[in-house]
C-alpha cells in the first residue's frame, strides 16, 4: 500500500497532483506564474476546487502567458467575470492582471521570475523532514519575507500563507511528510537534504 501525505485524500485529481507535481522544483516562468495565479485564486477555497478549474483557467488566462495577461483590459475582465469555469471574484481577477504586470517588471530586473523566487532559497530546495501534517506550518519567516516583497512590487493575493503554499507547490520546499513515498523521490530528485 502506497503511503501519501494525508492532505491529498483519495480524489483522483488530488492524488495525481500530489504524486506528479506537488514539490517538484519548477524553474519555468510560465508555470511559476500559473501557480502564483492558482494559489491566489484558492484563497478561502479548497485546493481541489482550483484543480477542477485549472484547465479552464489555462484557457481563460491565455495559457498563463504573462505578457498577454498583463495586457488584459476591461473587456477581458468582463469576460473572466462571466466565465463559470474560474473563480469569478473581481478582486482575484484584478489581482491576476496586476500580478502579471508585476512579474513582467520582476523579469526585467532579475532576468526571470524563477531567478527572483529561487534566490530566496539559494537556488536549492529546502527539505523540512515533517513527520505529520500537524508539523507543516501555514507560513514561515521566509514566506513572510517573500510576501512582503511581492506586495511592495504591486502584487496582491500574495499573503504569507499563499506564498508558502506556492513554495511547497513549486518545490522550493519539500514538505512531503517523511512517511510519504514522494518524500524520498523528491529528495533524491533534488539531491537536497537541508532544512530551514
Amino acid at each position: 500500500m502506497t503511503t501519501r501525505c494525508t492532505w491529498c485524500g483519495d480524489d483522483p485529481l488530488h492524488v495525481a497532483y500530489h504524486d506528479n507535481e506537488w514539490g517538484v522544483p519548477v524553474h519555468d516562468d510560465r508555470r511559476l506564474f500559473e501557480f502564483l495565479i492558482l494559489e491566489g485564486a484558492q484563497a478561502g477555497l479548497r485546493w481541489i476546487t482550483i484543480l477542477r478549474k485549472r484547465e479552464t483557467y489555462r484557457l481563460a488566462m491565455a495559457g498563463f502567458d504573462i505578457a498577454a495577461v498583463a495586457a488584459y483590459g476591461a473587456q477581458d475582465i468582463s469576460r473572466l467575470l462571466a466565465d463559470p469555469g474560474i473563480v469569478r471574484n473581481r478582486l482575484k481577477v484584478g489581482a491576476a492582471i496586476r500580478n502579471a504586470q508585476a512579474v513582467l517588471a520582476i523579469q526585467q530586473e532579475f532576468g526571470s521570475f524563477a531567478d527572483y523566487l529561487w534566490r530566496y532559497v539559494d537556488h536549492k530546495p529546502l527539505c523540512s523532514h515533517r513527520r505529520s501534517l500537524a508539523e507543516v506550518p501555514a507560513r514561515t519567516t521566509l514566506s513572510d519575507t517573500i510576501s512582503k516583497d511581492l506586495k511592495n512590487r504591486g502584487c496582491s493575493f500574495v499573503g504569507s500563507t499563499i506564498v508558502y503554499s506556492l513554495m511547497q507547490a513549486v518545490g522550493m520546499v519539500n514538505d512531503h511528510t517523511v512517511d510519504c513515498f514522494r518524500y524520498r523521490e523528491i529528495s533524491a530528485l533534488t539531491g537536497i537534504s537541508r532544512s530551514r
